[in-house]
């Protein structure tokens, strides 16, 4: 990658701000673009690029960087020497004699040693993956490293996945068919998709193939109760939606009255009339009381540390913490506890995190199993079978993105028992 001095000017400003890890990586780049429009789009384009690979690569860098503490200015220009080829000469004028002879001892050094700079993951998140070998949290962690494709879901009620498949090819598109998810389709590169007539049409959603599979275990039927217990911008809503063939009653729920008026307009597109966007207090708001044992599904993609979503936002790993952790275990426990009591016997609850820690995942099942005898765990691989989605991983779903190349999911399938 080759910068300009402007753009190195730039990016090491964008990142002494992203550096503090106070806001989301995205959100600070957005506000900066916004505050400086006279930069190009090739401008912004290295900008991004540059700021997003130091913040995947930053224990390599800060390895190379030590004993010097560094600060945005020298993981740039470390990141331009040791991942970008750039010569001590090409650096010209930007660098002063004795930065010169620091960035010729870095070019001399090798690949960090440890186990962090391996997997470019801090050492408290490996100390929670212990259940892991080295060699599966290294590929995990080089898996994190890479950006994310696009994953689109088709949405049923206007369109099929062969249909829109055809039509991207016919235009150009490298698209092909998602392994696992019957109605996802992956791009290659980062089209710009939301002026396209299938997504303006409602024939089509941006969506991870993985997030598509956590709607498809819940198994939404016609005509059934369905509750979306964290809805948020209601990917999974719709999906849901499309499932039950916009019959039923289907309830999103969120905290955020933000979120939720996120949701409308992609609720337009869809062409959903069952869907019923409701703003709640907390878990235990009597909107929630009101549906006690009414509920067939009941869908948990619970608040968590976003921890399997580092290819799309890196900084994650610097955002959280294990202080942030044990307080987002509080909330997951409280969360599914109260979600429970909407199941009607028979019933399917799905408990979703976006995360790879244990102790978001199966650890809160656990507890909560341990408290609600009435309920059991169901083997997620016959759901999945039920659902004639080729994929087998034993009684939970734990997506890996260096295994089935999506964001880093996990699911539990709890029923009550009749």
């Amino acid at each position: 990658m080759k910068i300009n001095p402007l753009q190195f000017q730039q990016t090491v400003r964008v990142l002494e701000k992203m550096l503090r890890f106070e806001s989301p990586a995205d959100a600070v780049l957005s506000g900066w673009f916004r505050e400086h429009r006279e930069l190009g789009a090739n401008d912004r384009h290295v900008i991004a690029e540059a700021s997003f690979t130091i913040l995947r690569r930053l224990e390599t860098l800060r390895a190379w960087c030590a004993p010097k503490k560094p600060n945005a200015r020298h993981l740039l220009l470390v990141a331009m020497a040791k991942l970008w080829g750039t010569n001590i000469k090409e650096f010209g004028e930007a660098v002063n004699e004795d930065e010169k002879t620091w960035l010729a001892a870095v070019k001399g050094k090798t690949q960090p040693d440890s186990l962090a700079a391996r997997a470019e993951l801090p050492a408290w998140i490996i100390e929670r993956l212990a259940d892991q070998d080295e060699e599966a949290v290294i590929a995990l962690g080089r898996a994190l490293m890479q950006p994310a494709p696009l994953d689109l879901r088709v949405n049923t009620l206007k369109a099929r996945r062969a249909q829109v498949l055809d039509l991207l090819r016919d235009e150009g598109f490298e698209a092909e068919a998602t392994p696992y998810s019957p109605l996802g389709i992956r791009l290659a590169g980062k089209p710009s998709i939301n002026r396209h007539e299938c997504f303006l049409r409602g024939e089509i959603e941006v969506q991870d193939e993985g997030s598509q599979l956590l709607g498809l275990i819940t198994g939404a039927r016609r005509g059934e109760m369905v509750v979306d217990f964290c809805a948020g911008a209601g990917g999974k809503t719709l999906l849901l939606g499309a499932q039950m063939n916009s019959t039923g009653r289907l309830y999103a729920f969120d905290v955020s009255e933000k979120r939720l008026a996120n949701l409308k307009p992609r609720l337009a597109r869809s062409g959903l009339s069952n869907v019923h966007p409701t703003l709640i207090a907390h878990e235990n708001d009597v909107k929630v009381k009101r549906l006690a044992g009414k509920a067939q599904r009941v869908l948990v993609d619970a608040p968590c540390s976003g921890l399997g979503t580092l290819r799309r936002n890196p900084d994650l790993k610097y955002r959280q913490s294990p202080e942030s952790i044990a307080e987002l275990n509080v909330k997951q426990a409280s969360i599914l506890a109260s979600a429970a009591r909407l199941v009607a016997p028979g019933g399917r609850l799905v408990y979703a995190t976006c995360s790879l820690l244990p102790q978001e995942n199966m650890g809160i099942v656990e507890g909560f199993l341990a408290a609600h005898p009435d309920f059991e765990l169901t083997p997620v691989d016959a759901v999945l079978a039920e659902q004639k989605i080729p994929l087998a991983v034993g009684d939970v779903l734990q997506l890996n993105p260096a295994v089935h190349q999506t964001d880093g999911f996990f699911a539990a399938v709890l029923t009550r028992k009749p």
